[in-house]
């Protein structure tokens, strides 16, 4: 696998406009994307640092993935996402070479990005999410 860069660093909040205005302060960053991804159960803010997005990520089910996050390790980085081509292939070699994954399949994350996560486990305890934006 070989990504070409990294797309964005995720960052579970509780309050995700407590957390704009923090970036916004403090580093003089501006959001320029705020969305709702219902599927993940999540409301996601972008910011733009030089190549790389910070996205902000809140709960909007306490049961959903980013909700069980925080209630289990609080807030803080919940995942790195790598850009890719071929995000399917990406998959089968990921599985090939015995990383655990979450999604086996790409599914529509937050800027239309098709998205997967690789387990944890397999990754010295880092979630991965490799994307490919196939909008570009």
């Amino acid at each position: 696998m070989k990504p070409s860069h990294i797309e964005h660093i995720g960052i579970a909040v509780s309050n995700l406009d407590e957390a704009i205005g923090f970036y916004e302060k403090v580093f003089g960053l501006k959001c320029y994307n705020i969305e709702e991804v219902a599927e993940q159960k999540v409301r996601t803010a972008f910011f733009m640092v030089g190549q790389t997005k910070i996205e902000l990520l809140e709960s909007t089910d306490p049961d959903g993935p980013v909700g069980k996050f925080i209630e289990k390790k609080g807030e803080g980085i919940h995942h790195i996402a790598f850009a890719v081509e071929n995000i399917e292939e990406q998959l089968v070699h990921a599985a090939d070479m015995g990383v655990k994954l979450i999604d086996s399949k790409p599914r529509k994350g937050a800027e239309g990005l098709d998205i997967a996560f690789l387990h944890p486990k397999s990754a010295s305890g880092v979630l991965i999410e490799i994307c490919e934006n196939r909008n570009k």
